[in-house]
């Protein structure tokens, strides 16, 4: 198995062969701050306690490991594991664990609302980070559905729980939920994130699925919108927004998908679907043509700040914390962030530019 194994990834590096990070630079006379970049992964993901990341990871995938390569530039990067089809909720309490280096409590009223464990793996053994706190901030970046579970536990670290503060012994609750937090976190970057939803799930009800605790429950547009409402924005944190579009609007105002971009073949039916879909929500909220623009899995409208939040957009020179900092829209479809799959896209640029930026902050 071993040697068959090593035979099907040799065969996967001369298709895809590594790509060159050499002429990547890096100038750390710019930096301010040298915090640690944690990577959280979205639907169906993986990241670096998974198995199969070994083979193929998420954040590089034909084109190698993105985290270990920058590393060895001199960067800390470091790719989380939350479940793939977990709700916001599970995944932030399964992040938060991976990073403090304790077992992962999902809360003594989220668990009994749901009917799952509370108790789930347990990290005291091997922390993703080595150390974290106010003084050892941490940057989040999460892509895709990595976005909401990176944003609600910078709420939770932040405020806390109120229902977890009733329901739980003061002894037995977990420090994420009592809050006075919010300065452990430097930085929060979304990448092509559903923040307010996606229409890739059209206009079901989402009250109908048998699992409410779940990412397909909370991408719907009237679930994120409610989840929004949650998720304050933190005024010592730094935030920052990157929608993504492969789509390109024709002269007759229909939108197809943009030639000059590789879509890779599993988002292109959704994206198909998304370009023509309006309508209006079962909790009455309209989308509009606004929502036609998308990159195969997320409209782009919705990947920049969360509705009603205040934003503007990025410039580099001028950026302060407490407001959403929104970048012009990346070129590319879902998956280009995570280095697309059968038409290798060599991201590291794109991450250590971003990365030298907020260590300039």
């Amino acid at each position: 198995m071993a040697r068959l194994v090593s035979a099907v990834m040799t065969l996967i590096m001369f298709l895809f062969p590594t790509l060159n990070v050499s002429k990547i630079e890096v100038d750390k006379s710019s930096w301010n701050t040298d915090y640690e970049f944690v990577y959280c992964h979205g639907l169906s993901g993986w990241g670096s306690y998974d198995v199969q990341n070994r083979f193929l990871p998420y954040w590089g995938m034909f084109g190698g490991d993105m985290t270990k390569n920058l590393n060895r530039l001199g960067y800390k990067c470091r790719a989380a594991s939350v479940d793939p089809d977990g709700s916001a909720w599970d995944r932030a309490c399964e992040l938060y664990a991976q990073l403090a280096g304790t077992r992962v409590d999902y809360g003594r009223a989220h668990s009994e609302k749901y009917g799952h464990d509370r108790y789930g793996k347990d990290f005291s053994k091997k922390p993703l980070v080595k150390a974290w706190s106010s003084e050892d901030k941490l940057n989040l970046l999460g892509h895709s559905f990595g976005g909401a579970t990176i944003r609600l536990l910078a709420a939770l670290m932040a405020e806390g729980d109120a229902a977890e503060l009733a329901a739980t012994p003061a002894d037995e609750i977990s420090p994420l939920f009592t809050g006075g937090k919010a300065d452990w976190i430097y930085s929060i970057t979304t990448l092509a994130a559903p923040t307010n939803g996606t229409t890739a799930y059209g206009f079901g009800d989402p009250e109908l699925l048998e699992n409410k605790d779940s990412a397909a429950y909370d991408m719907h547009i009237d679930c994120a919108l409610a989840l929004n409402a949650r998720i304050p924005t933190v005024g010592c944190t730094y935030y920052f927004a990157i929608p993504c579009s492969a789509t390109v609007q024709k002269e007759d105002g229909t939108w197809v998908f943009d030639e000059s971009v590789n879509v890779e073949t599993p988002v292109r039916s959704a994206g198909e679907r998304m370009m023509a879909l309006t309508g209006i929500t079962p909790g009455g909220f309209v989308v509009d043509e606004s929502w036609l623009e998308n990159d195969g899995m997320v409209n782009t409208i919705s990947a920049g700040a969360p509705f009603g939040e205040p934003s503007v957009p990025l410039d580099r020179e001028n950026v302060v914390p407490g407001v959403w900092n929104v970048a012009e829209t990346y070129r590319g479809d879902h998956m280009a962030f995570c280095g697309d799959l059968l038409h290798p896209n060599n991201i590291r640029p794109f991450f250590a530019d971003w990365m030298n930026m907020i260590n300039g902050l």
